[in-house]
């Protein structure tokens, strides 16, 4: 809901009024309804992802769960290529790769969380998770090429999701705790915090989409990537929270030669002195074979 008034007060600024903005609003839910189905899909395909995620909490141990659930870095690339043509070269891959592994250091749990284990079963658990990381994956590509390929507002398509995906949560809410809210109200235990908390998400939301259209869904995960790490370092120095020890510090470099790797390919430096090894090998193997 608050994501859906922020998105409104930046189209009323487009549309240069409230009332043009409304207008604007009631003719892309009445006149363009294929156009609604299309922004559909990706909030449908977030309420399956978690739903998905709650079944292999259920079946999966902690550590299992953080490191599998990394994987929907490489689907997200896989379907980036598949569905939007994007090209990546070794070099990405193996950036993408060394992300992958760096995520899931920094996101392992700690302590008895990590060796808590499930009375479910792990098969059911391992599907669950790999179901959710291609759904998350296909979720930001869908959404990605729906923002790119259109001429609608990316503050149109922010009102379109967000309605969409309120109205999922409202379901959602009302089927768990229908009996709380219509005792207690829809917004009991709501404290100036949880605002704080909700308003920082709404805005989070809005600068996702903005990523997704200008920049891409891979770039979105090197974002998460560093966010984490950020997020764990301020904790640890504000809130003491958190300690880092070596499997973080591990993750942290990976996820820097990662982010390095990724935007600006191997330093010349590196390759210059690769192609020297390289020509020292060979000029042994030939002195080698020489020697009778």
């Amino acid at each position: 809901v608050v994501k859906l008034a922020c998105s409104f007060l930046f189209l009323s600024k487009e549309q240069g009024s409230t009332v043009a903005a409304a207008n604007h609003v009631i003719r892309s839910f009445t006149r363009s309804r294929s156009d609604l189905v299309k922004v559909s899909v990706p909030s449908l395909l977030y309420t399956l992802q978690n739903n998905l995620l709650f079944v292999s909490l259920s079946n999966l141990s902690g550590a299992v769960y953080q490191v599998t659930y990394q994987l929907k870095i490489l689907t997200t690339a896989v379907l980036s290529v598949v569905i939007l043509n994007k090209a990546l070269g070794p070099t990405k891959w193996l950036a993408l790769l060394i992300l992958t592994m760096g995520v899931a250091c920094i996101q392992f749990p700690r302590g008895s969380s990590a060796a808590a284990v499930h009375e479910g079963s792990a098969t059911v658990g391992l599907v669950a998770v790999l179901s959710a990381c291609v759904t998350s994956g296909l979720a930001g590509v869908y959404l990605e090429k729906i923002l790119k390929q259109t001429d609608a507002s990316i503050w149109m398509r922010n009102i379109q999701l967000a309605s969409f995906g309120g109205l999922l949560a409202l379901i959602g809410a009302f089927l768990q705790d229908g009996e709380k809210i219509l005792q207690d109200g829809l917004l009991q235990g709501y404290s100036p915090l949880v605002w704080c908390v909700i308003l920082l998400q709404a805005v989070g939301g809005l600068v996702v989409a903005a990523v997704l259209k200008y920049a891409d869904n891979i770039l979105k995960c090197f974002g998460n990537a560093l966010s984490i790490v950020i997020s764990c370092m301020m904790s640890a120095v504000f809130l003491q929270e958190f300690s880092p020890d070596l499997l973080f510090v591990l993750g942290t470099v990976l996820v820097l030669v990662a982010t390095t790797l990724y935007s600006i390919g191997v330093p010349m430096s590196i390759q210059l002195f690769w192609r020297r090894a390289m020509r020292e090998g060979h000029k042994s193997e030939d002195s080698a074979k020489t020697i009778p």
